[in-house]
């Protein structure tokens, strides 16, 4: 998810009228507010809700909130994503070069614990969420007898995370990885299409869901995009993750949609999608709304629903606060 590095000065303004009617849409065709969280939104507080969803398998949620700074001061923040994603969870957060460079990945190290897990990692047995051919080559390509086991295994998932984001973006979600960590194969690319479709809203903007869905070959005016990766602090291990940031600027509204890519744990894909709506009256401000839906394996089962409520419990807390810090962010005088 997208955070800002927090502040902790007092917000500053509150919208001047009613929720605008494009707050409306997405309110109504993704999260069904009660009357009382409506309120709540309309008065400018950051408001939350888990959204429907299989809870053996996704995490789905709506965030929203009045920020009192001009949508283009959200939108060159989130392209100063190094400085966007700081402090709290967030470990390294690195933009990928157009063309991608190796010198892009220097500072992906990887923990104790998954150096040491992949020395034993097998197709359907593995700590880490990888494709068979990676797999492939960390038994090929490791000598673990050897002192410098760790760097090679570190220089290796670099090399494999470089070819990995230039695969897609020579070919796009066909490139995405087929994890082999369990017995059975997980597409990320079907389940990304999958979140694709569980998101309703958007069905009212078909260039940024084709786009999304057909990305190298598709394209959208008026848009900028990147990689990034970052490590980020999450259950029990940090995990690294690859996303592809969306920014299509309208006269109307500002969408910004993140595909992630890749994980190393945890979660399988997940999507977001942020509308940036100004305000109805003209006057200076915006609501940020926020829906994201991910995917994870470890929700299901018996250990998984001893896990569930943390899990979607956090998320909810991680939306809220990133919100919050959104807006203190942008509306801390001075800025």
């Amino acid at each position: 998810m997208l955070v800002p590095a927090a502040a902790s000065q007092t917000p500053r303004g509150r919208p001047s009228g009613p929720l605008p009617a494009a707050v409306q849409t997405l309110v109504a065709t993704e999260a069904k507010l009660t009357a009382e969280e409506t309120r709540a939104l309309a008065s400018g507080a950051p408001v939350s809700k888990l959204l429907d969803s299989d809870p053996a398998r996704e995490v789905a949620l709506f965030g929203a909130t009045w920020i009192d700074a001009a949508p283009a001061d959200y939108v060159n923040a989130v392209k100063d994503i190094e400085r966007f994603e700081h402090g709290d969870g967030f470990l390294i957060t690195q933009r990928i070069s157009d063309p991608p460079r190796l010198e892009d990945f220097d500072r992906l190290d990887l923990p104790e614990s998954d150096i040491s897990d992949l020395k034993t990692c097998r197709v359907g047995d593995c700590e880490l969420k990888l494709a068979e051919s990676a797999l492939t080559r960390v038994r090929r390509e490791i000598d673990w007898s050897k002192p410098s086991a760790a760097h090679d295994v570190e220089a290796l998932a670099r090399r494999l995370a470089l070819e990995y984001v230039t695969a897609y973006q020579r070919g796009g979600n066909s490139e995405l990885a087929v994890y082999r960590d369990a017995e059975r194969p997980t597409f990320v690319a079907r389940e990304l299409e999958s979140l694709i479709q569980r998101m309703p809203s958007l069905s009212h903007v078909p260039a940024l869901r084709t786009y999304l869905l057909e990305y190298p070959r598709a394209t959208l005016t008026n848009s900028t995009s990147f990689l990034y990766w970052h490590t980020v602090r999450f259950g029990l291990k940090p995990t690294v993750r690859i996303n592809h940031v969306v920014i299509q600027e309208r006269p109307d509204i500002v969408l910004i949609a993140i595909k992630q890519l890749y994980a190393s744990h945890y979660f399988w894909t997940a999507l977001q999608l942020q509308a940036l709506v100004p305000d109805a009256a003209g006057a200076r401000g915006f609501w940020l709304v926020n829906v994201s839906r991910s995917r994870s394996d470890g929700l299901g089962g018996f250990v998984g629903r001893l896990i569930r409520g943390r899990v979607t419990s956090e998320a909810q807390h991680g939306m809220i606060a990133g919100l919050t810090a959104a807006k203190e962010s942008l509306e801390r005088p001075g800025r």
